[in-house]
């Protein structure tokens, strides 16, 4: 009888256990596909690279994305998901389930931003957008050219004009070395690509050069129909010795001082970048030239012209004496000036 009493104990226990474990599993599923409640219709956060279910977890808190943190845990690593967690920028939806949430960062089903580095922006301005956009993450500071180069594995004297003017796909959270070195890498294959097809003859002698160039071309036209023809100017007068005289290299040598306007002694002032005081290029980029630009500056068009003066609607006049330039100058700077 005490057998048959025990027998009966042990089965009725085991049977709790079962109803229990039954409902401890159902109470799991429902949790794991219940809708989680946001504080907006979408909710953005960054999981850090190395970050563990529990970590995760508290990041989602963090965010307002209400999860359960020990059942977001256990659910990772039952499923065997904990080791396949990716990092990177996600948002959670209106709708999603911690299942959802778990499922998304395990397959790196990440968001994505863009930025866009505009042709003919300089270094500081191409900085100044990493900075400002609230999905970069911060890490130069004030980190210098010197610095960056070595991490880059550049021997230029200086990070302008390195960084192709492009857009980038990123997810939240990427570094904004990481978004450096990615438009640098972009601009050394392109650099390299269309030094390889140059025109022979050149007076430019290295990549490096025709980045100078460009970047100068890219500053002085924005017309597709003037660019090869204004390269021709440039490249004729480094082949006679002439010096550029190229305004945006007297404004990227005043720096700051800059305020909008050139005057005859800032032309006279010297500086590394004045092709107005010195002969040949510079010694670096004024900007960061696009491709368009570069094919300029190793394939010039073949002319006689010397000199060039913007018309004032983005086109520029050409001529081949410094008379004829004179006259062009008159007619469409002071003519301007006069008759503002």
């Amino acid at each position: 009888m005490k057998k048959r009493s025990f027998s009966y104990f042990l089965l009725a226990a085991l049977l709790v256990l079962i109803v229990a474990a039954a409902a401890a599993c159902g109470a799991a599923w429902l949790w794991m596909h219940h809708t989680v409640r946001l504080p907006a219709e979408r909710v953005d956060f960054v999981v850090d690279p190395g970050s563990s279910p529990r970590s995760v977890a508290r990041t989602l808190n963090a965010a307002g994305v209400s999860v359960w943190e020990d059942g977001f845990v256990w659910m990772a690593r039952l499923s065997g998901r904990d080791k396949l967690i990716k990092a990177g920028g996600y948002q959670a939806l209106q709708g999603d389930t911690p299942w959802r949430l778990l499922e998304r960062l395990a397959r790196g089903d990440m968001t994505q931003r863009q930025i866009t580095f505009v042709e003919g922006w300089t270094y500081k301005q191409i900085r100044q957008a990493l900075r400002e956009n609230p999905d970069v993450k911060q890490t130069l500071g004030d980190v210098d050219d010197a610095t960056l180069l070595r991490r880059l594995g550049s021997d230029a004297p200086s990070m302008e004009g390195l960084i192709f003017p492009d857009t980038y796909v990123f997810t939240p959270g990427s570094t904004d070395f990481d978004l450096l070195r990615r438009a640098y890498e972009e601009g050394q294959r392109i650099l390299a690509q269309i030094w390889a097809g140059r025109d022979p003859d050149l007076p430019v002698a290295t990549p490096y050069e025709a980045l100078i160039l460009a970047s100068i071309i890219e500053k002085e036209t924005g017309d597709a129909g003037d660019r090869a023809r204004v390269a021709g100017v440039f490249v004729n007068r480094l082949r006679e010795g002439m010096p550029l005289q190229t305004d945006p290299t007297v404004v990227y040598g005043m720096g700051d001082a800059y305020q909008g306007r050139i005057r005859k002694r800032d032309l006279q002032a010297d500086t590394p970048w004045n092709t107005y005081t010195r002969p040949g290029l510079p010694p670096t980029p004024i900007a960061s030239p696009g491709r368009a630009a570069l094919h300029a500056a190793v394939h010039p068009a073949h002319h006689n012209y010397l000199y060039f003066v913007s018309r004032g609607n983005g086109t520029s006049e050409f001529s081949s004496t410094l008379s004829d330039h004179n006259r062009n100058v008159s007619r469409y700077i002071l003519g301007r000036e006069r008759n503002p």
